[in-house]
């Protein structure tokens, strides 16, 4: 299985070949956000795919925000071409979860620590929260996640 960045990497070649100016701009700006972040530190980093996930929620926010701003200011062309670059890294992004889905997961996961530790204290809370971050991360909203367990554990 390709990482997410390796992914990205692949997809310059695709757009380049199909022509697709925004696309292949987008993905070569976000792959040089990824490089400077990995370089940036006292130490070379590698980034995994939930570094790369959370680099890429955020690229798209700010877009999404970018283009709040040109459309209050009256710049219509400006707004799209942000929410053109926004739609082409929310492609990379994993699928978003629903409430139920989410509350599905941590029903699971709580239940299966359970099963091995005997009943959690909200003391526990966090043994609780390090397996389902995992595999919500980057897909439903923390605060609600936490909120989930908060409330799960009582």
């Amino acid at each position: 299985m390709s990482t997410l960045k390796e992914t990205l990497k692949n997809d310059v070649v695709v757009h380049m070949k199909a022509g697709n100016k925004t696309a292949l701009t987008t993905v070569r700006n976000v792959l040089g956000e990824i490089e400077t972040r990995e370089k940036g530190g006292k130490t070379p980093v590698e980034f995994d795919d939930a570094q790369v996930t959370a680099l890429l929620q955020k690229e798209a926010a700010k877009r999404r925000d970018t283009a709040a701003i040109y459309t209050e200011a009256g710049e219509n062309d400006r707004a799209a071409a942000e929410i053109a670059e926004a739609e082409v890294i929310e492609a990379y992004l994993p699928q978003p979860l629903d409430a139920d889905e989410a509350a599905a997961i941590v029903d699971r996961i709580i239940t299966a620590l359970e099963a091995e530790q005997g009943e959690l204290s909200m003391r526990q809370m966090g043994i609780a929260m390090k397996p389902i971050t995992a595999e919500i991360a980057g897909r439903f909203d923390g605060k609600a996640v936490s909120e989930m367990v908060r409330k799960r554990l009582q």
